[in-house]
């Protein structure tokens, strides 16, 4: 695909001659327009610092085969200014070697600046750092805000127009965000006047920027011109009408699943009804569709947004976490990418007639002057099958579907009609080198007694402060000291009012008890009885978070910590001794964070190891998986804390944090898709397999695991394994090509089932149906076994010992891969 149109430019000066490759970007009411044609354009959105550098041209690729015309991400703030003034654009924070990968591949780039990105991100992307200056309040008619915000909004924008990378300088960027969801709900209600002024001085102010590459705001139906406002949702994206009658019909985020919840099942949005909104919402005159996610990816560290989005970000989309390609949603939805395609055209320079049938049927049609038309025939009834007669020929539509005829008369597609080989992942050990069940633990205490009894305090105050603006996100846990004189052994109840997620409590050095924040509800009051000896005692609360709100009107002035209490000493007839306005010193983190144990290689405790001791740290080495296939640690049996391989943060792990047992039943694509709908994993951990990316690994030399355990928990289970295709089940009719792959280099070394007709059960579980298997294993044992592939045409001859079997035919198998 040309993402361009070059011009010769002569530097007569010099005598010499170079050329500059541009494209003009403008729109219209009906489409995008791209070098002077309307454009039906397919995104995905791929965040970068949820990858490596060294995955990104590989998730590239794959999207661009998956028949996508460009990539959208975000720019997050806090990653690239985590200090004010003091940048990081290296590693998985380049973003402007992200771009050119995208260039590279000759895709567009979407590039939505925020710079407030929600995302599921910590904080939303933004720095904690802004609450340092004074005056500071965010997302609204604020100068320090607006100060802050513009200049970090024109740091991206330099950087990027210094590197060409707008569409017009000849690079890929043909769309720009300004703001992220500010319109959403009753957000931009709640900020009042000061928010209008607030979203008209974001649009000036981009426009200022760069006004020769079209902005957007999503979620914002007050959008000031030009800026066009778009649509987020799972559905409803086809019903959405711009606010201004020269705004093209975008849709921003198409939510292809959604993010995982520590303490949740994991959902899945079935692909037939990803496939189902888009189709509609290009039969309503849609022009650009972005996926979100099209690779999700690891919230590496701890940047997922809290307290309770987990590691994974996998979000369900079309390459899973690790870059895999995940079928049938992948394979499905290129499909369905090429055949809107072939109607391009008509699309977006036809005239529109629709006939509604009645009961959720209706034939839309594209069509004009030396334009081959295209048509839609959508079935809208979530219940009730039909067929359709259109221009002589009957189709039918199962429920909840979309059929595309191209050019009005051949059906080459339809968005519940899934073709595409499903692929069932699995993790192996058998690449994993020796380490799988033999490794060697050291281990070292986490310093609890010393931090406990003030060693490392760094400032004394006579208040409880707020946590996250206090450690200005430095660490997820803040220390809270002070002293208490009694003149005799006497016993009291602690008692602390506290919003951060996890509490500890201390009493001179001893902890005395912990509390978890459930149920979402993250202010709990603390209650435990205590004992203090005669003479000077002294408290210790240890405040932990899971990550910081990301989300909603405010968000950012959302309490952590034990702020304000109160903190009380209840004694006998329930005397009250409030320490909230005590002496308090403060300690920033944990004694092995501020040492970097995940950094240190020498005086770590050998031997026999404890286990299911909370607060310890753990190390080992092992030898890096075999092979190119995505690596994984299997962190099952342990509890709550951080994991490091060589160094780098894998990221928060709580596998312990096991998700309801209800809420999995067997799912039904059809009707608009709820996260609750289609889920799996019920009862078990939320998240058990962490991404170790191959970039982390040192090959043919020993590797290094750290782990700190704040809950409790036994690394004896820790092992490292891959993830690959196992099982791969697919059909095909006749005139069709049945097609099987594995990934990795395996091979399909078996046929497990395969038959004429429709067999009961789903992949992975086949149980019978159909006719003639023993004719049909044969068929693909002959085609496929021993090879990566295979591909097998359907033709009226396969089947004879299926002579009475109802036309067309059709061919299903299952294989494994090893």
């Amino acid at each position: 695909m040309e993402i361009s149109k070059c011009c010769l430019l002569l530097l007569v000066a010099s005598s010499l001659s170079y050329i500059v490759c541009s494209t003009t970007v403008s729109h219209d009411g009906r489409a995008l327009i791209i070098d002077g044609q309307r454009r039906v354009i397919f995104s995905g959105s791929i965040h970068y610092p949820r990858s490596t550098p060294e995955m990104w041209p590989d998730l590239i690729r794959k999207s661009k085969e998956g028949g996508l015309d460009a990539i959208e991400t975000y720019v997050f703030w806090n990653g690239h200014e985590p200090r004010r003034r003091e940048y990081n654009f290296e590693g998985n924070y380049d973003l402007i070697r992200f771009l050119e990968e995208v260039q590279n591949a000759g895709l567009y780039a979407i590039l939505r600046i925020g710079p407030y990105v929600c995302a599921e991100w910590n904080y939303g992307g933004l720095p904690v750092w802004l609450y340092k200056i004074p005056g500071m309040q965010t997302r609204t008619d604020n100068q320090p805000w607006k100060d802050e915000m513009q200049n970090f909004t024109t740091l991206i924008v330099d950087k990027v127009k210094e590197e060409r990378l707008l569409a017009t300088q000849g690079g890929p960027i043909i769309l720009l965000q300004i703001e992220n969801e500010y319109g959403n709900g009753d957000i931009e209600i709640r900020y009042g006047e000061a928010g209008h002024r607030y979203i008209n001085w974001c649009a000036n102010m981009a426009e200022s920027l760069v006004s020769d590459v079209p902005w957007i705001m999503c979620q914002q139906s007050d959008a000031p011109q030009p800026m066009i406002n778009t649509c987020n949702g799972f559905s409803g994206c086809d019903g959405f009408t711009p606010n201004n009658g020269n705004s093209p019909k975008i849709w921003t985020e198409n939510w292809t699943g959604s993010f995982k919840i520590w303490g949740s099942p994991h959902p899945h949005r079935p692909v037939e009804e990803v496939a189902f909104q888009v189709a509609r919402f290009f039969q309503s005159n849609g022009t650009v569709q972005n996926y979100y996610m099209y690779h999700g990816g690891t919230n590496f560290g701890r940047t997922s947004g809290g307290p309770y989005i987990a590691t994974s970000y996998d979000y369900d989309a079309p390459l899973d976490e690790y870059g895999n390609i995940r079928q049938p949603k992948w394979g499905h939805l290129k499909e369905l990418h090429a055949s809107v395609k072939l109607m391009e055209k008509a699309l977006t320079y036809g005239e529109v007639v629709e006939d509604h049938l009645g009961n959720g049927l209706t034939i839309t049609k594209f069509s004009g002057d030396g334009i081959v038309p295209g048509c839609f025939l959508s079935n809208q009834n979530s219940t009730v099958d039909a067929t359709i007669s259109f221009q002589g020929t009957n189709y039918f539509l199962p429920a909840w579907s979309v059929s595309i005829l191209p050019d009005c008369k051949k059906e080459v597609y339809n968005t519940a009609k899934v073709k595409t080989q499903t692929s069932i992942m699995v993790t192996k050990k058998d690449n994993a080198g020796d380490q799988s069940k033999d490794l060697r633990w050291s281990w070292k205490p986490e310093r609890l007694h010393d931090s406990a009894k003030g060693f490392g305090n760094s400032f004394t105050v006579n208040k409880l402060l707020e946590q996250k603006t206090t450690t200005v996100d430095a660490s997820d846990y803040l220390w809270y000291t002070t002293n208490v004189e009694v003149s005799k052994k006497e016993s009291f109840t602690l008692s602390v009012s506290t919003t951060g997620h996890i509490l500890y409590a201390f009493v001179n050095g001893r902890l005395v008890g912990s509390e978890y924040a459930t149920g979402g509800t993250y202010n709990f009051i603390f209650e435990r009885k205590v004992t203090f000896k005669p003479g000077k005692n002294q408290i210790s609360l240890l405040s932990a978070t899971v990550g910081l709100s990301n989300y909603g009107a405010f968000y950012d002035n959302t309490p952590v910590g034990i702020v304000g209490g109160p903190v009380k000493l209840i004694g006998k007839n329930n005397t009250i001794l409030d320490l909230s306005e005590s002496n308090w010193s403060y300690k920033i983190g944990l004694d092995g964070e501020v040492r970097k144990l995940q950094l240190d290689e020498e005086r770590w405790y050998s031997g026999v190891i404890p286990t299911k001791r909370p607060f310890t740290w753990y190390k080992t080495t092992f030898q890096a998986p075999l092979g190119s296939e995505p690596v994984v640690v299997d962190l099952l049996g342990l509890g709550k804390g951080e994991a490091w391989v060589n160094g780098n943060s894998l990221g928060r792990f709580w596998p312990n944090f096991t998700a309801n047992p209800d809420g999995c039943k067997q799912c039904d694509y059809r009707g608009n898709f709820q996260t609750n709908k289609c889920q799996t994993a019920c009862g078990e951990a939320s998240q058990r397999w962490y991404h170790v990316p191959r970039s982390f690994l040192k090959r043919g030399e020993p590797n290094t695991l750290t782990l700190f355990e704040e809950a409790g928990g036994d690394p004896n289970q820790v092992n490292f394994q891959t993830v690959t295709v196992g099982t791969a089940c697919t059909s095909a009719g006749e005139g069709d090509a049945l097609s099987l792959s594995c990934q990795g280099g395996r091979t399909i070394s078996s046929v497990d089932f395969a038959t004429f007709g429709e067999p009961d059960g789903t992949c992975g579980d086949y149980e019978s149906g159909g006719c003639g298997s023993d004719e049909a294993v044969a068929i693909l044992k002959d085609a496929c076994l021993g090879r990566e592939s295979c591909s097998i045409k359907i033709s009226d001859t396969i089947g004879t010992s299926c002579a009475k079997l109802a036309s067309p035919r059709k061919l299903v198998g299952q294989v494994t891969c090893s």
